[in-house]
């Protein structure tokens, strides 16, 4: 009889696991039937090969097989450098930081996030009542440094007024992204990757399709002010959420200030 202790246990654990994860950032990316495929190509394999012992075809997966990491390291670099990125951060480890820190209170951290959130909370609100148009995008664990680049660098605090008269109507930066990365503005105009995910309505319009792109290529938080209904919208995670309330947002962004 097969020995099945806690160590093969633990085994079977991590591999679900990790398949898991890899199921939630292929779906995030938008590439989750290639993962699917690849998955049932690789049970096909173990099936004809290892269980029934079929040698034709066996051989012919086997050589499929060899040449598969190449295959799947060039399908699926973006996603890889996006793993590799997310644990070799050193934001990462945020939970050492907050043991080697737990004698600051809860409510000191809770006065400081708000102080660094409120400032983009007013600048949205003001944006939507005068519906001018806005894409600002807040780094999490993943580095933001490749799209800084694409735009104008200003690294400075995070104000109100300056992230106004950034996305105002004349500004030469109005139409890129701006960048906010260990709480500071770090760039504007930048660049970002658009979505084509089907399933965004075609009522909404590029700013909102590079939130999303930037959500599904990273883990930063993408906020967008639409400069025709005024509506503020949120991306992250690969999921995009159309017309929240500023207190929403505030929410939002507070408990993702908290965590990090």
């Amino acid at each position: 009889m097969i020995q099945f202790g806690i160590k093969d246990a633990l085994d079977v654990l991590l591999v679900a696991a990790l398949l898991f994860w890899l199921y939630k950032l292929m779906k995030q990316s938008g590439t989750k039937n290639i993962f699917l495929g690849v998955l049932s190509f690789i049970a096909v394999w173990l099936v004809t090969s290892e269980i029934l012992g079929m040698r034709l075809t066996g051989t012919i997966l086997d050589k499929f097989m060899s040449i598969g990491l190449l295959v799947l390291v060039i399908i699926f670099q973006e996603q890889i450098k996006r793993f590799l990125e997310e644990v070799g951060s050193h934001r990462r480890w945020h939970l050492v930081h907050k043991f080697l820190h737990r004698r600051r209170d809860a409510s000191q951290q809770a006065s400081d996030s708000m102080r660094r959130v409120m400032p983009i909370v007013y600048a949205c609100m003001n944006m939507a009542r005068s519906r001018t148009g806005a894409l600002i995008v807040i780094e999490q664990v993943m580095n933001l440094d490749s799209y800084e680049k694409t735009g104008d660098m200003i690294d400075a605090n995070i104000n109100t007024r300056l992230i106004e008269n950034i996305f105002f109507k004349n500004s030469p930066l109005h139409d890129g992204a701006m960048i906010i990365a260990d709480n500071r503005i770090k760039a504007a105009g930048c660049i970002l990757p658009v979505s084509h995910d089907s399933n965004i309505p075609r009522s909404l319009g590029l700013r909102h399709r590079s939130a999303l792109g930037i959500a599904q290529a990273t883990d930063a938080v993408a906020i967008v002010v639409s400069e025709e209904t005024g509506g503020i919208s949120i991306a992250h995670r690969g999921v995009l959420t159309t017309h929240i309330s500023s207190t929403d947002l505030e929410h939002r962004l507070t408990h993702l200030e908290l965590d990090s």
